[in-house]
């Protein structure tokens, strides 16, 4: 299982070596990397220079600022912003998705563009968003995206929408999603230093439907990467892009 993959084909390509299935639980694209500034679609068409202090202005919050930034720097190239990003997101797509073993199984991430996926998904791809699904005799669960932030990435949506989605999914024994119920130990980053945001409609529905497991991740630093929640195993597999390692689920 691996979740926040962000252009790391080489190590996803692996991840599924001995596995009956992969589970991703989103963030394939990488718009900008925040240990090594020089990769991703941002300093792509920006520079390092530029990338820097974008970080800079971002990890201090300061996001009107790093909006204005944002918007100086688009003007500058000129063309359309919308078709400079989706070409370059195709081009990650194109490869994260060749990348998938047979059989995988996906959700979105927040930085995502699922309108896209259907194009780039193989037959062994299954793509699942608030769906169920038999993998192994047990019934997993998703729910992608994430909620509305000021980074304002591609895929946010309204809380009611994602509660919408965790009702529809219902009672099952893995619950795999791609941000965390909202309990601070589990939303809080320590390297960024600030709290991501998390789901209480997740967190209800953990308390009331008492999966086996809870499964997600977003927070590349969190906290406290597993917790128990009642009688649910909540655990956050990890920011696949920096280890390069799946976490593995095992009966």
């Amino acid at each position: 299982m691996v979740s926040d993959v962000h252009g790391n084909a080489r190590d996803l390509a692996r991840s599924g070596e001995g596995a009956d299935a992969l589970i991703c639980l989103g963030d394939l694209v990488l718009f900008l990397d925040y240990a090594d500034h020089t990769r991703g679609i941002f300093p792509e068409l920006f520079g390092e220079e530029n990338a820097d202090r974008l970080v800079e202005l971002r990890t201090a919050r300061r996001f009107e600022e790093a909006r204005a930034l944002g918007a100086r720097l688009w003007d500058s190239v000129g063309g359309d912003r919308a078709t400079l990003i989706e070409k370059a997101v195709r081009k990650q797509y194109a490869e994260m998705f060749a990348a998938f073993p047979t059989p995988t199984y996906a959700t979105y991430g927040n930085v995502d563009m699922p309108t896209l996926w259907p194009e780039y998904a193989a037959p062994g791809t299954t793509v699942l968003d608030g769906q169920r699904v038999e993998i192994g005799g047990r019934t997993f669960g998703f729910v992608g995206g994430g909620l509305r932030t000021p980074m304002r990435t591609p895929y946010e949506i309204s809380d009611e929408e994602y509660a919408a989605k965790i009702e529809a999914v219902g009672e099952v024994d893995v619950l795999c999603t791609h941000i965390p119920p909202e309990v601070p130990e589990l939303v809080y980053d320590t390297v960024a230093r600030r709290f991501e945001r998390g789901s209480r409609a997740l967190l209800d529905a953990i308390r009331r439907t008492r999966p086996r497991y809870s499964l997600f991740g977003h927070v590349h630093q969190p906290l406290v990467r597993r917790m128990r929640i009642g009688a649910t195993e909540c655990v956050n597999v990890g920011h696949f892009a920096g280890t390069g390692k799946p976490w593995v689920l095992e009966w």
